[in-house]
C-alpha cells in the first residue's frame, strides 16, 4: 500500500507536467506548422482573440480582406474590404 501510494505522489504530478507541456508546446507551434504560402487564393493573414471561445481573423481571399468572427457556433462575417499592399508583396 506504501509503495503504491509513493508511486501516485510521484507519477501523478509527473504526467500533470507533460499534459501542460505538450499544450504549450501545442500552442507555441500553431502557427508554424501551417502550410506554407503557394498560390492558393485563401490566406489567414492575422489573428486574434477576444476571449476563450471567441476569435477575430482576417483572410485574403481573391483580392479581399474578409474580417470574421470563430467561435464555437461557428463563423460570421464581419467585414470586407479590398485587399491592402503587404509590405513583402511589394518587393
Amino acid at each position: 500500500m506504501l509503495w503504491y501510494i509513493a508511486k501516485l505522489v510521484v507519477l501523478l504530478p509527473l504526467i500533470g507536467l507533460l499534459a501542460w507541456g505538450s499544450l504549450r508546446l501545442a500552442k507555441r507551434l500553431e502557427g508554424r506548422l501551417a502550410q506554407p504560402e503557394g498560390t492558393a487564393g485563401l490566406r489567414i493573414i492575422e489573428t486574434r482573440m477576444l476571449s476563450p471561445t471567441v476569435r477575430l481573423a482576417v483572410i485574403a481571399f481573391h483580392d479581399r480582406e474578409i474580417l470574421v468572427s470563430a467561435s464555437k457556433h461557428g463563423l460570421v462575417r464581419l467585414a470586407e474590404a479590398p485587399a491592402r499592399e503587404r509590405a513583402d508583396d511589394a518587393r
